[in-house]
Protein backbone atom coordinates (compact mmCIF):
# COMPACT_ATOMS: atom_id res chain seq x y z
CA UNK A 1 0.00 0.00 0.00
CA UNK A 2 1.39 3.59 -0.81
CA UNK A 3 2.59 5.43 2.41
CA UNK A 4 1.33 9.16 3.24
CA UNK A 5 4.79 10.52 2.13
CA UNK A 6 5.04 8.15 -1.14
CA UNK A 7 1.53 9.36 -2.04
CA UNK A 8 2.34 13.02 -1.45
CA UNK A 9 5.73 13.27 -3.53
CA UNK A 10 4.05 11.06 -6.41
CA UNK A 11 1.74 13.43 -6.83
CA UNK A 12 3.72 16.89 -6.43
CA UNK A 13 5.76 15.64 -8.93
CA UNK A 14 3.63 15.15 -11.60
CA UNK A 15 2.89 16.86 -14.75
CA UNK A 16 -0.07 15.95 -16.11
CA UNK A 17 -3.23 13.09 -15.02
CA UNK A 18 -1.96 11.18 -17.43
CA UNK A 19 1.86 10.55 -16.04
CA UNK A 20 0.61 10.24 -12.66
CA UNK A 21 -2.33 7.41 -13.38
CA UNK A 22 -0.14 5.46 -15.99
CA UNK A 23 1.96 4.13 -12.69
CA UNK A 24 -0.62 4.29 -10.15
CA UNK A 25 -4.59 3.90 -9.55
CA UNK A 26 -6.73 6.81 -8.12
CA UNK A 27 -8.39 5.20 -5.31
CA UNK A 28 -4.89 3.74 -3.93
CA UNK A 29 -3.59 7.52 -4.08
CA UNK A 30 -6.91 8.80 -2.77
CA UNK A 31 -6.55 6.64 0.43
CA UNK A 32 -3.23 7.21 1.31
CA UNK A 33 -3.86 11.63 1.31
CA UNK A 34 -7.41 11.75 2.54
CA UNK A 35 -7.73 14.27 5.15
CA UNK A 36 -9.25 12.03 7.51
CA UNK A 37 -6.22 9.79 7.15
CA UNK A 38 -4.17 13.19 7.47
CA UNK A 39 -5.77 15.28 9.78
CA UNK A 40 -4.09 19.46 10.01
CA UNK A 41 -1.46 17.82 7.33
CA UNK A 42 -1.71 20.75 4.66
CA UNK A 43 0.60 19.39 2.55
CA UNK A 44 -1.58 16.18 1.86
CA UNK A 45 -4.63 18.39 1.88
CA UNK A 46 -3.27 19.98 -0.95
CA UNK A 47 -2.24 17.13 -2.62
CA UNK A 48 -5.74 15.58 -2.37
CA UNK A 49 -6.87 18.82 -3.91
CA UNK A 50 -4.16 18.61 -7.11
CA UNK A 51 -5.15 14.58 -7.34
CA UNK A 52 -8.85 15.52 -7.75
CA UNK A 53 -7.83 18.10 -10.32
CA UNK A 54 -6.00 15.39 -11.78
CA UNK A 55 -8.34 12.97 -12.14
CA UNK A 56 -11.15 15.56 -13.17
CA UNK A 57 -8.91 16.03 -16.33
CA UNK A 58 -7.79 12.41 -16.90
CA UNK A 59 -11.57 11.37 -16.95
CA UNK A 60 -12.20 14.33 -19.67
CA UNK A 61 -8.86 13.03 -21.87
CA UNK A 62 -10.01 9.16 -21.12
CA UNK A 63 -13.22 9.48 -23.95
CA UNK A 64 -11.04 11.67 -26.44
CA UNK A 65 -11.59 11.22 -30.01
CA UNK A 66 -8.17 11.95 -32.50
CA UNK A 67 -8.71 11.62 -35.81
CA UNK A 68 -6.37 10.83 -39.25
CA UNK A 69 -7.40 11.46 -42.67
CA UNK A 70 -8.89 8.15 -42.88
CA UNK A 71 -9.72 6.96 -39.16
CA UNK A 72 -10.93 8.32 -35.75
CA UNK A 73 -9.34 6.57 -32.26
CA UNK A 74 -11.00 7.17 -29.03
CA UNK A 75 -8.75 6.98 -25.83
CA UNK A 76 -9.56 4.74 -23.27
CA UNK A 77 -6.95 5.58 -20.89
CA UNK A 78 -3.20 6.06 -20.54
CA UNK A 79 -1.35 2.49 -20.89
CA UNK A 80 2.41 4.19 -21.14
CA UNK A 81 4.45 7.69 -20.25
CA UNK A 82 7.19 8.23 -21.85
CA UNK A 83 9.66 11.37 -22.08
CA UNK A 84 7.84 12.83 -24.82
CA UNK A 85 4.63 11.16 -25.56
CA UNK A 86 2.21 9.22 -23.10
CA UNK A 87 0.82 6.05 -25.15
CA UNK A 88 -3.04 5.22 -24.89
CA UNK A 89 -5.38 2.35 -25.33
CA UNK A 90 -8.23 2.47 -27.33
CA UNK A 91 -11.81 1.36 -28.26
CA UNK A 92 -10.03 -0.70 -31.04
CA UNK A 93 -7.04 -2.83 -31.70
CA UNK A 94 -4.42 0.19 -31.55
CA UNK A 95 -2.48 2.43 -29.23
CA UNK A 96 -2.44 6.17 -29.83
CA UNK A 97 1.21 7.44 -28.89
CA UNK A 98 0.26 11.25 -28.40
CA UNK A 99 3.12 13.96 -27.74
CA UNK A 100 2.64 16.35 -24.52
CA UNK A 101 3.28 19.50 -26.17
CA UNK A 102 3.41 20.22 -29.67
CA UNK A 103 6.75 21.66 -29.13
CA UNK A 104 7.38 18.04 -29.65
CA UNK A 105 5.84 17.45 -33.23
CA UNK A 106 9.28 16.82 -34.50
CA UNK A 107 10.23 14.22 -32.16
CA UNK A 108 6.88 12.18 -33.54
CA UNK A 109 7.80 13.41 -36.79
CA UNK A 110 11.68 11.46 -36.46
CA UNK A 111 9.46 8.61 -34.83
CA UNK A 112 7.46 8.18 -38.15
CA UNK A 113 10.60 8.19 -40.88
CA UNK A 114 12.60 5.30 -38.47
CA UNK A 115 9.02 3.05 -38.43
CA UNK A 116 8.55 3.69 -41.93
CA UNK A 117 12.71 3.03 -42.68
CA UNK A 118 12.71 -0.22 -41.03
CA UNK A 119 9.12 -1.47 -42.49
CA UNK A 120 10.73 -1.19 -45.87
CA UNK A 121 13.81 -3.00 -44.28
CA UNK A 122 12.49 -5.76 -42.66
CA UNK A 123 10.11 -6.19 -46.32
CA UNK A 124 13.14 -7.85 -47.39
CA UNK A 125 14.50 -9.23 -44.05
CA UNK A 126 11.31 -10.67 -42.95
CA UNK A 127 13.03 -12.25 -39.94
CA UNK A 128 13.61 -9.07 -38.40
CA UNK A 129 9.94 -7.91 -38.33
CA UNK A 130 8.98 -8.71 -35.02
CA UNK A 131 11.76 -6.75 -33.35
CA UNK A 132 10.05 -3.38 -34.35
CA UNK A 133 6.53 -1.81 -33.74
CA UNK A 134 4.24 -1.71 -36.73
CA UNK A 135 3.01 2.07 -37.52
CA UNK A 136 -0.44 2.02 -38.67
CA UNK A 137 -1.23 5.57 -39.13
CA UNK A 138 -0.73 8.87 -37.84
CA UNK A 139 -1.99 12.51 -37.42
CA UNK A 140 -0.11 13.69 -40.53
CA UNK A 141 0.40 16.88 -40.40
CA UNK A 142 -0.99 19.03 -37.77
CA UNK A 143 -2.06 22.81 -37.69
CA UNK A 144 0.19 25.57 -35.47
CA UNK A 145 -0.69 24.46 -31.67
CA UNK A 146 -1.91 20.68 -32.44
CA UNK A 147 -0.25 17.44 -30.96
CA UNK A 148 1.09 15.17 -33.48
CA UNK A 149 0.13 11.63 -33.04
CA UNK A 150 0.82 7.85 -34.18
CA UNK A 151 -1.44 4.79 -33.74
CA UNK A 152 1.03 1.70 -33.25
CA UNK A 153 0.09 -2.24 -33.06
CA UNK A 154 -1.13 -3.11 -29.73
CA UNK A 155 1.83 -4.65 -27.93
CA UNK A 156 0.09 -5.17 -24.72
CA UNK A 157 -0.85 -8.68 -23.30
CA UNK A 158 1.84 -10.84 -22.50
CA UNK A 159 4.79 -7.84 -22.49
CA UNK A 160 6.60 -5.85 -19.79
CA UNK A 161 9.64 -3.81 -19.80
CA UNK A 162 13.03 -4.21 -19.11
CA UNK A 163 12.69 -1.53 -16.50
CA UNK A 164 9.61 -3.41 -15.23
CA UNK A 165 11.93 -6.36 -14.64
CA UNK A 166 15.13 -4.57 -13.41
CA UNK A 167 12.45 -3.62 -10.67
CA UNK A 168 11.72 -7.23 -9.97
CA UNK A 169 15.24 -8.38 -9.96
CA UNK A 170 16.77 -5.59 -7.64
CA UNK A 171 20.15 -8.12 -7.28
CA UNK A 172 20.69 -8.30 -11.03
CA UNK A 173 19.93 -10.42 -13.54
CA UNK A 174 21.28 -14.37 -14.49
CA UNK A 175 23.49 -13.89 -17.10
CA UNK A 176 21.61 -16.91 -18.61
CA UNK A 177 18.34 -14.92 -18.69
CA UNK A 178 20.12 -12.11 -19.60
CA UNK A 179 21.81 -13.57 -22.28
CA UNK A 180 18.62 -14.33 -24.45
CA UNK A 181 17.54 -10.79 -24.01
CA UNK A 182 20.76 -9.27 -25.34
CA UNK A 183 21.06 -11.71 -28.21
CA UNK A 184 17.58 -10.46 -29.29
CA UNK A 185 18.59 -6.82 -28.56
CA UNK A 186 21.74 -7.00 -30.88
CA UNK A 187 19.74 -8.40 -34.29
CA UNK A 188 17.09 -5.39 -33.20
CA UNK A 189 19.86 -2.86 -33.09
CA UNK A 190 22.28 -4.43 -36.11
CA UNK A 191 19.06 -4.94 -38.00
CA UNK A 192 18.05 -0.90 -37.78
CA UNK A 193 21.76 0.06 -38.25
CA UNK A 194 21.69 -1.70 -41.61
CA UNK A 195 18.34 -0.08 -42.16
CA UNK A 196 20.26 3.14 -41.76
CA UNK A 197 18.89 4.58 -38.60
CA UNK A 198 20.29 4.81 -35.18
CA UNK A 199 17.56 4.92 -32.48
CA UNK A 200 19.53 7.06 -30.05
CA UNK A 201 16.87 6.60 -26.67
CA UNK A 202 18.10 2.64 -25.74
CA UNK A 203 17.01 2.80 -22.28
CA UNK A 204 15.38 -0.25 -20.20
CA UNK A 205 11.55 1.80 -20.55
CA UNK A 206 12.00 1.45 -24.39
CA UNK A 207 12.39 -2.25 -24.52
CA UNK A 208 9.57 -4.39 -24.37
CA UNK A 209 9.97 -7.95 -23.41
CA UNK A 210 7.74 -11.34 -23.43
CA UNK A 211 8.71 -13.59 -21.09
CA UNK A 212 7.11 -16.66 -22.17
CA UNK A 213 7.30 -16.31 -25.94
CA UNK A 214 11.15 -15.07 -24.81
CA UNK A 215 10.18 -11.94 -27.67
CA UNK A 216 11.59 -8.17 -27.66
CA UNK A 217 10.84 -5.70 -29.53
CA UNK A 218 12.66 -1.96 -29.66
CA UNK A 219 10.32 0.59 -29.19
CA UNK A 220 10.81 4.88 -28.32
CA UNK A 221 12.17 5.64 -31.88
CA UNK A 222 11.34 9.26 -31.13
CA UNK A 223 14.92 10.40 -30.70
CA UNK A 224 15.96 8.05 -33.69
CA UNK A 225 18.23 9.93 -36.41
CA UNK A 226 20.05 8.60 -39.67
CA UNK A 227 23.24 7.61 -39.17
CA UNK A 228 25.86 10.44 -38.76
CA UNK A 229 23.05 13.43 -38.15
CA UNK A 230 23.04 15.21 -34.41
CA UNK A 231 20.61 14.01 -32.55
CA UNK A 232 17.64 16.62 -32.59
CA UNK A 233 17.17 16.35 -28.83
CA UNK A 234 18.67 14.90 -25.89
CA UNK A 235 17.09 13.61 -22.70
CA UNK A 236 18.73 14.76 -19.57
CA UNK A 237 17.53 11.28 -17.77
CA UNK A 238 19.50 9.18 -20.02
CA UNK A 239 23.16 7.84 -19.69
CA UNK A 240 24.84 9.11 -22.95
CA UNK A 241 28.08 7.65 -24.36
CA UNK A 242 30.38 10.93 -25.11
CA UNK A 243 30.04 12.20 -28.04
CA UNK A 244 26.45 13.40 -27.51
CA UNK A 245 27.32 15.55 -24.65
CA UNK A 246 30.11 17.05 -26.89
CA UNK A 247 27.26 17.29 -28.70
CA UNK A 248 28.50 15.63 -32.14
CA UNK A 249 26.61 13.31 -34.45
CA UNK A 250 25.14 9.92 -33.57
CA UNK A 251 26.09 6.85 -35.38
CA UNK A 252 25.86 3.41 -34.94
CA UNK A 253 28.38 3.47 -31.97
CA UNK A 254 26.10 5.52 -29.88
CA UNK A 255 23.61 2.77 -29.77
CA UNK A 256 26.20 -0.07 -29.06
CA UNK A 257 27.31 2.40 -26.19
CA UNK A 258 23.84 3.02 -24.61
CA UNK A 259 23.09 -1.18 -25.16
CA UNK A 260 25.95 -2.19 -23.48
CA UNK A 261 25.16 0.53 -20.55
CA UNK A 262 21.51 -0.71 -20.12
CA UNK A 263 23.45 -4.39 -20.31
CA UNK A 264 25.67 -3.45 -17.34
CA UNK A 265 22.52 -2.32 -15.30
CA UNK A 266 20.32 -5.33 -15.79
CA UNK A 267 23.34 -8.19 -14.93
CA UNK A 268 23.68 -9.04 -11.39
CA UNK A 269 27.27 -7.77 -10.15
CA UNK A 270 28.96 -11.56 -10.05
CA UNK A 271 28.25 -11.62 -13.99
CA UNK A 272 31.94 -10.88 -14.48
CA UNK A 273 32.13 -11.99 -18.19
CA UNK A 274 29.40 -10.37 -19.77
CA UNK A 275 29.86 -7.14 -17.75
CA UNK A 276 33.71 -7.28 -19.12
CA UNK A 277 31.95 -7.63 -22.37
CA UNK A 278 29.71 -4.74 -22.36
CA UNK A 279 32.32 -2.53 -20.87
CA UNK A 280 34.84 -3.51 -23.77
CA UNK A 281 31.56 -1.84 -25.99
CA UNK A 282 31.33 1.49 -23.82
CA UNK A 283 34.62 3.20 -24.89
CA UNK A 284 34.31 6.48 -24.97
CA UNK A 285 35.91 6.58 -28.16
CA UNK A 286 33.32 6.13 -30.76
CA UNK A 287 35.85 4.42 -33.43
CA UNK A 288 37.03 1.69 -30.50
CA UNK A 289 33.34 0.28 -29.87
CA UNK A 290 32.47 -2.69 -31.99
CA UNK A 291 30.16 -3.09 -34.73
CA UNK A 292 26.54 -4.55 -33.71
CA UNK A 293 26.85 -6.95 -36.63
CA UNK A 294 29.96 -8.24 -35.49
CA UNK A 295 28.97 -8.55 -32.15
CA UNK A 296 26.30 -10.78 -32.58
CA UNK A 297 29.21 -13.65 -33.48
CA UNK A 298 31.10 -12.12 -30.75
CA UNK A 299 28.86 -12.52 -28.03
CA UNK A 300 27.51 -16.08 -29.15
CA UNK A 301 31.09 -17.34 -28.80
CA UNK A 302 31.57 -15.92 -25.21
CA UNK A 303 28.04 -17.54 -24.23
CA UNK A 304 29.37 -20.73 -25.92
CA UNK A 305 32.24 -20.55 -23.57
CA UNK A 306 30.12 -19.98 -20.54
CA UNK A 307 26.96 -21.58 -20.94
CA UNK A 308 27.47 -24.79 -23.81
CA UNK A 309 24.93 -25.30 -26.08
CA UNK A 310 22.15 -22.94 -25.87
CA UNK A 311 18.96 -24.57 -24.48
CA UNK A 312 15.33 -22.71 -23.98
CA UNK A 313 15.74 -21.80 -20.63
CA UNK A 314 12.12 -20.26 -19.15
CA UNK A 315 11.78 -17.16 -18.03
CA UNK A 316 9.24 -15.75 -14.86
CA UNK A 317 9.03 -12.70 -12.86
CA UNK A 318 8.07 -13.03 -9.48
CA UNK A 319 5.69 -11.87 -8.61
CA UNK A 320 5.77 -8.98 -5.67
CA UNK A 321 4.14 -8.26 -2.89
CA UNK A 322 1.73 -4.88 -2.01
Amino acid sequence: MLTRDDAVTMIENSVDAASLFARHGYRDLAAAVHPDRNPGDARARQAAATLNRFYGDWKRARRQTVTTATSAYTLTGAHAVGSVATTYRTTGPHLVKLVRSPALNPLIHAEWTALRALDAFTERHRWLRPYYPRLLDTSGPVVRGDRAFSVLEPLIDGFTTLAEIRTAFPDGLDGRDYAWMHRRLLRAVAGSHRAGVVHGHLTADNVLVHPERHGIVLIGWSFAVEDGVPPLASDGAVDYPPEVHKGLPMTAATDVHMLHRLMLSLLAPGETRQREFATWCTQDAPGQRPDAVELLDEYDHLLADLYGPRTFRPFTIPETGA
